[in-house]
């Protein structure tokens, strides 16, 4: 294959695809340029493996910090494990990439993405899902693409706001809005949002917006590149498919039966009886030999493989006709119905803030933790190193489902699940000048059928309110699937259950305020949404959530007056950046010294901003009090407590805040004669002076004798 390239300006920049050069062994591969951020992406298509019943895509993306002229840190200079970036950047490109292969295909597909060059302004995870569609595209791989991934933000000008398709980094600080958007030629496939309560309605021009002036051309970049470079014709291959016969067989033996079981309300109930009518199905129908040849037995084993799958698929063609044609879900729930609520807070006594919440079988515990600046999380990689003030941790663990599975870190699922909660809840959180605390919520999912993420919103939005996090607005989420019938009727239901998300096409998860939507992620089956469905959608999701916000209120109408007393009480305090040295000391000796001494934390920013905190207040209030002493311009007139530290035959030396010594002559000492400055004042006496003068080099020079008689009212005269 020749070296092919095409390119086209988007969103005011150069996209750039180039293949046949670079990876020529791979299936497909491009080095797909925007701006001067360059990502390699390769695709490989393989022969399936033995035994395999899945389609086993795999989605990599790495960030190399060279590509940034960056060294990785630590001691092993190179790039290790994956970093959450990367991560849910992975998410991001198998999401809408996977639903656009075929049913039954399971060949080996391995898409990945290496950032190579990086300008520090364009952000590679969008470029880098592009790159991933491209050479899956000119690959022989039957991939139903292209799609194309944009991001969207919303900034305010003179001229009002505006939205801008792939924000620089400099935009994306000053937006209310970060949208991500996958979509194809029929449609969006896949959503992801955070934003401070925007409305549906301008989320859906931020939508026509990407799809018009990003999506749009990029795809069409894609189809250029394809027939340009002469790409090989899509071979399906073999498709793992059970056989019409063996599906009438499975449909014959149980489908009334199994209509009727997927009516049955509880979760344990019905899934046991499901289990029965499969063991029923496969044990008369599809029972092994227990004598024969090998060939006869494997044929039979094959044989009731495909039956497994086949009642698979008929159990969700019943779950769609039931939804879809009759209205009819599991537990029998409205449509629109959402499943019953229990919610309390402060059930754990040492926590700065708890709270349980349950809806339907899904239930989470959420605590809240409220921190200094030393518990800011900093993110670095290729995008510029920054601080996280607030963080959301996810849990999952086996027994929630009521299983007893591997016990491990937190996998992609859960911190796919944890980042949408956190988007979702950054909206609601107060600015850090108003609430100077790291916060970090973590979320226990101790049972789950159904959207835990949004249990984590809802559960999140409690804890804060009960750690008294002065939120802006009550904050929660619901999920919404989507079914369609045999016919093509289409019709989406509320607070989707486990099997209805594992059956159905779609789980839309929004999050938002009575004001405006904070957090979305689409996972959608099926081919794709047009805008007037999510508009729709929407209107549903927020009809839920707003059901549910009330419900919170009742428990909670709003945050506590005041933060727990086990949590740390943040004071601050300005002080000329000039003086930053002078508080920390040499070899940070000042600081530490008022730490000690008082046990509070004290932490200072380079624009001379000093955080006190301080679980103890009168600790708090001593270390704010020599802060601000060390700090203050010292002025003529200003009275202080002073400390001698050293005596002379001249006088004496006095320290009047911590790190500052002032002199007093021995005739400011006393109103009289004073023969020996020690019969007068010892080392270590607290005594009271005025400053009489401070000269051009910051000497100071203070008078017991002018404060001797005069009534003193305050600090400063």
């Amino acid at each position: 294959m020749s070296k092919t390239v095409v390119e086209r300006e988007i969103g005011g920049r150069m996209m750039r695809i180039e293949t046949g050069r670079v990876a020529k062994l791979a299936s497909g591969a491009v080095i797909i340029s925007y701006g001067e951020t360059a990502v390699l992406s390769t695709c490989v298509r393989a022969n399936p493996r033995p035994g395999l019943d899945f389609f086993p895509l795999q989605c990599d993306y790495r960030e190399k910090l060279s590509a940034g002229g960056k060294f990785p840190g630590g001691f092993r200079k190179r790039e290790g494990a994956p970093s959450e970036k990367e991560i849910l950047t992975m998410r991001m490109m198998d999401r809408p990439m996977r639903p656009l292969f075929p049913e039954g295909f399971i060949d080996e597909v391995q898409i990945q993405c290496w950032v190579m060059s990086h300008d520090g302004q364009n952000d590679a995870d969008v470029v880098a899902c592009c790159g991933a569609s491209a050479a899956a595209h000119i690959s022989d791989a039957p991939f139903e693409g292209p799609i194309a991934t944009v991001r969207v933000a919303r900034i305010y000008t003179d001229a009002g706001a505006e939205f801008v398709l792939n924000p620089s980094q400099a935009q994306i600080e000053f937006s209310d809005l970060d949208l991500v958007l996958s979509g194809h030629k029929d449609g969006i496939n896949m959503i992801e949002v955070g934003a401070a309560e925007i409305s549906e309605a301008d989320l859906l021009e931020a939508m026509k917006f990407g799809i018009a002036e990003g999506i749009t051309p990029i795809l069409e970049l894609i189809e250029e590149l394809r027939e340009k470079c002469n790409a090989p014709e899509k071979r399906m291959g073999d498709l793992a498919l059970p056989s019409d016969e063996v599906m009438e067989v499975v449909k014959g033996a149980i489908y009334d039966e199994l209509v009727e079981a997927r009516k049955l309300k509880g979760k344990q109930i019905r899934n046991d009886k499901v289990a029965e009518l499969r063991e029923k199905v496969l044990h008369e129908h599809f029972s092994l030999p227990e004598s024969g040849d090998y060939v006869t037995y494997k044929a039979a084993e094959s044989r009731r493989k495909d039956a497994v799958e086949c009642f698979r698929k008929l159990e969700k063609k019943i779950t769609h006709m039931l939804v879809a044609e009759h209205g009819i879900r599991a537990e029998g729930r409205g449509l629109t119905e959402i499943r019953e609520l229990e919610m309390e807070t402060s059930i754990f006594p040492r926590t700065h803030g708890s709270a349980f919440f349950q809806r339907g079988e899904t239930q989470s515990l959420v605590t809240c933790v409220l921190g200094t600046i030393k518990g800011e999380q900093i993110v670095d990689g290729l995008m510029p190193e920054y601080a996280k003030k607030f963080y959301l941790h996810y849990n999952f663990p086996p027994f929630c489902t009521g299983e007893a599975g591997r016990i491990m870190g937190p996998g992609r699922r859960e911190l796919g699940h944890g980042s949408l909660a956190e988007k979702s809840l950054l909206g609601i959180l107060p600015s850090s000048e108003d609430f100077p605390y790291t916060i970090r919520l973590v979320s226990d999912i101790t049972e789950s059928n159904g959207s835990s993420s949004m249990a984590s919103v809802c559960g999140g939005c409690l804890a804060l309110m009960d750690a008294g996090v002065p939120i802006v607005n009550v904050c929660a989420g619901i999920s919404v699937g989507r079914f369609t019938s045999s016919e093509g009727k289409v019709t989406h239901v509320t607070d989707i259950l486990g099997e209805e998300d594992f059956f159905g096409e779609m789980d839309f998860k929004v999050s938002g305020t009575v004001d405006g939507i904070t957090g979305i992620q689409l996972d959608l089956k099926a081919r794709g949404l047009d805008l007037d469905e999510i508009e729709t959608i929407f209107e549903q999701a927020k009809a839920g959530r707003l059901e549910i916000i009330d419900q919170i209120k009742a428990v909670l109408p709003e945050p506590r007056a005041d933060i727990s007393k086990y949590a740390p009480r943040i004071m601050t305090v300005k002080i000329d950046p000039d003086k930053i040295g002078k508080l920390i000391g040499p070899g940070g000796k000042t600081i530490r010294s008022i730490q000690e001494r008082t046990g509070a934390q004290v932490d200072v920013e380079e624009d001379g901003t000093v955080f006190i905190a301080s679980v103890d207040a009168e600790g708090g209030l001593q270390a704010r009090a020599e802060v601000e002493a060390l700090g203050a311009e010292i002025k003529v007139g200003s009275i202080y407590d002073a400390k001698v530290v050293s005596t002379k035959d001249f006088g004496c030396f006095v320290e009047i805040a911590p790190g500052t010594d002032a002199m007093c002559h021995i005739s400011e000492l006393d109103t009289g004669y004073v023969e020996n400055v020690e019969k007068v004042v010892k080392v270590g006496d607290v005594i009271k002076v005025k400053v009489v003068n401070v000269d051009e080099n910051g000497r100071i020079k203070v008078s017991r004798k002018a404060l001797m008689g005069e009534p003193v009212a305050g600090k400063d005269a």
